[in-house]
């Protein structure tokens, strides 16, 4: 994401490296870099020469601490600017009252239903809330279809009306319904259109109306730039939202959504989607946002991601597992599986400073994992447990069942060995410690 804009600024940044001082000589080029650069991603002008003049109050005349460089200094200010431009901090949703009622609004095509699909699992798993879908959008073919299809997924319950056309009639009916079956939150998925006109703007007002919802959540197609913030601004100066959720940002995301909305509508971003996985959903941080522009990683989010994952019970089993050099294909596996859980491989590793520059161009598939997994499936339950016994002939029946040739075996059979020797040497040098959960080292395809 953001790969054109975190291109433009580390050239603009170039223009300032190796000088002693931030001057008006030395920082006018590296000014006009960066607002060149939010400009090309898609934000309106005055919005990046605001950014940009702030960005220069802030950096004139700042000596230089001791080992920063004023190239440092200015990603820092940079850094910070960004932060402040998408929000500054995160902002959760509310989830008062007895159902707590989130209404859902966007264009069609925005990704509003698969957000409340992810928004429903989000809910039910993270914030252990009982939570009812509903179909509200009675005019796009299938949409009542998409709905269910997504709440059998996410394994939360549904309220539609197949006959009835009416919305407003439908929205109060499920309220209704959630109070009789104890669902403590109701989100309505309503209609949209390939463009804002009256009836919808109409139509979405008297359901407004109508529920009195906790939270009213714009959807954003973060790949639609500066429209986006437009149709925002549309449906804010009618409905007064409560926050955006921003969709499809990992597609080919120039950023002008992200960086122009907070400041246009005055609206926190709450939610940034990911992904078509129900699971690909992530609370929206600006702080972290904005050094994932700068190319400078997230591990905070990486961790948040792997604590999820984290079972204290499972880490100390493991590591007595270890210790006695007892970790087997079994345990692999499920470490494994906890890494898949984590969301999409590649994303992940962008998320460690520097990595998502160098794994641009490459191409990391979802299943990078199915190879281990097909050699380790191909093994009797005996073999996995007893890695050691392992000999010729069972490696060879291992490479026919797995369509690996006996050289592949035989090098991922290698690097198991040398990992569980390396687990059980980071044990012994963790005697007094608490468990702590191994990475795992990457196989060869």
């Amino acid at each position: 994401m953001f790969n054109n804009l975190q291109d433009r600024l580390d050239k603009a940044f170039q223009n300032i490296k190796g000088q002693g001082r931030i001057t008006d000589i030395n920082i006018a080029s590296t000014i006009k870099e960066i607002r060149r650069a939010l400009v090309d991603a898609d934000v309106n002008y005055k919005i990046a020469k605001e950014f940009t003049d702030r960005v220069k109050d802030k950096a004139m005349g700042e000596d230089v601490l001791t080992a920063v460089s004023p190239g440092q200094l200015m990603v820092k200010i940079v850094q910070d600017e960004l932060a402040s431009l998408m929000g500054g901090q995160s902002v959760g949703i509310d989830l008062a009252g007895n159902p707590s009622v989130i209404l859902i609004a966007g264009l069609q095509g925005s990704g509003k239903t698969t957000f409340t699909g992810k928004l429903a699992k989000f809910l039910k798993e993270k914030k252990q809330k009982q939570v009812l879908l509903t179909a509200c959008d009675v005019y796009r073919p299938a949409a009542i279809d998409q709905l269910t299809v997504l709440s059998e997924q996410v394994k939360v319950s549904i309220y539609k009306e197949v006959d009835n056309n009416n919305p407003v009639e439908i929205a109060t009916n499920a309220i209704e319904h959630a109070r009789l079956n104890n669902k403590n939150v109701v989100i309505i998925d309503t209609a949209g259109r390939l463009a804002v006109d009256e009836a919808m703007m109409t139509e979405i007002k008297n359901i407004k109306e109508a529920v009195n919802p906790n939270e009213i959540l714009f959807v954003v197609d973060a790949m639609t730039g500066q429209d986006a913030v437009n149709t925002a601004k549309a449906f804010n100066d009618l409905l007064d939202f409560d926050g955006v959720v921003l969709t499809k940002l990992d597609g080919d995301t120039r950023g002008g959504a992200a960086l122009s909305i907070k400041y246009t509508v005055d609206k926190p971003i709450k939610f940034a989607s990911v992904g078509e996985k129900m699971d690909a959903l992530d609370v929206f941080h600006p702080e972290r946002m904005a050094q994932r522009i700068l190319g400078m990683g997230d591990i905070v989010s990486l961790v948040e991601k792997a604590q999820e994952q984290f079972d204290e019970k499972e880490a100390a089993r493991l590591q007595k597992k270890i210790s006695k050099n007892k970790f087997d294909f079994n345990d692999f596996l499920g470490q494994i599986k906890q890494i898949k859980k984590m969301g999409n491989v590649k994303d992940l590793l962008g998320m460690i400073p520097g990595m998502g520059k160098a794994l641009r161009d490459v191409d990391i598939d979802d299943d990078a994992f199915k190879k281990i997994e097909a050699i380790i499936f191909s093994m009797t339950p005996y073999e996995r447990e007893n890695p050691q016994l392992i000999s010729g002939s069972r490696r060879k029946r291992i490479a026919g069942g797995s369509g690996n040739s006996i050289q592949e075996i035989n090098a991922f059979m290698k690097q198991f060995e040398q990992m569980r020797k390396m687990m059980r040497t980071m044990t012994k040098l963790n005697k007094a410690g608490r468990p702590v959960q191994q990475a795992m080292p990457g196989f060869r395809k």
